[in-house]
C-alpha cells in the first residue's frame, strides 16, 4: 500500500471542534489570512484554502476578497451552502476595517444610512467607531502615511456586493486600508489564531425547518 504522504504543519493547525446541535461538523469556521483565494485550485501559483484545510467534500460558502482577512465558512451541505452564501437570505456580516484619516459622525451616519455606489445605493447598515482590536500581525503590513491618522470602525452589513465595504468608505472619504470580517450571523472567529480552522454544528440560527441533506457543490459566489 502506498503510505500517505504528510500533510505540511501549517495545515495542521485545527482548533478544537465546537458545537453538537444539528448537523454535526456541517460547518468549518475558517480565519483566511490575507492573499488567500477562496478556493482550493490555482493555475498562477497563489495560495488557497488547499494550504491550510484539508477536508474533502467540503466548498466555501460565499466569500472573502484576495487581499481581505477574517471569517470564512465552508460546508459539506448544499442548503447550507445557499443558506449562507445567497444575498435574498440578509444574513449580517460583521467587518472590522482600519480606515486611512479620523473618521466623522458625518461620515459614520451616511455609513449608516446607505452610501450611492456605481451598482446603486447600499442597504442600511450599523456603522460605528470602535478602539483599535487586538488581532493577529498582518503580512504584508499596513503601508501607513505618517501624517495621517487612522480609525477603526465596526461595518455591519446584510449584503454581498463585489468590493462593497471598500467600496463604502471611498465613498464617504475615508479609504480601507484593512479588513477583517469578525463575524457572519451568530458565528465569530473567537478563538481562532490566523490560518487556523475548526468544524462544528450549524447554530440554531442556520437550522432549517425540513431536512433537505445533499452534498455541497460550486455555486455563484458573494462577498466583500
Amino acid at each position: 500500500m502506498k503510505p500517505r504522504s504528510k500533510i505540511p504543519e501549517h495545515r495542521k493547525r485545527q482548533a478544537p471542534v465546537q458545537g453538537a446541535k444539528l448537523f454535526q461538523d456541517a460547518l468549518i469556521v475558517f480565519n483566511k489570512p490575507m492573499n488567500v483565494l477562496c478556493q482550493f485550485s490555482d493555475s498562477e501559483g497563489k495560495r488557497t484554502l488547499a494550504d491550510f484545510i484539508e477536508a474533502p467534500g467540503y466548498y466555501p460558502a460565499g466569500r472573502l476578497d484576495y487581499d481581505s482577512e477574517g471569517l470564512m465558512l465552508l460546508t459539506n451541505q448544499g442548503w447550507l451552502q445557499a443558506r449562507i452564501a445567497e444575498p435574498r437570505f440578509k444574513l449580517p456580516k460583521t467587518y472590522l476595517v482600519q480606515v486611512e484619516g479620523d473618521i466623522t459622525d458625518a461620515a459614520l451616519l451616511r455609513l449608516a444610512e446607505g452610501v450611492d455606489l456605481k451598482d446603486g445605493p447600499t442597504q442600511p447598515a450599523q456603522a460605528q467607531r470602535i478602539e483599535t482590536p487586538v488581532l493577529w500581525t498582518r503580512e504584508p503590513p499596513v503601508r501607513f502615511r505618517k501624517a495621517i491618522p487612522t480609525n477603526w470602525i465596526s461595518l455591519r452589513i446584510t449584503e454581498g456586493r463585489n468590493r462593497q465595504v471598500r467600496r463604502m468608505t471611498a465613498a464617504v472619504g475615508f479609504p480601507t486600508l484593512r479588513l477583517v470580517r469578525w463575524q457572519i450571523g451568530d458565528l465569530k472567529l473567537d478563538g481562532l489564531g490566523l490560518g487556523e480552522w475548526r468544524k462544528q454544528a450549524v447554530p440554531e440560527q442556520l437550522a432549517p425547518v425540513s431536512m433537505p441533506p445533499h452534498p455541497a457543490g460550486r455555486r455563484r459566489r458573494h462577498g466583500s
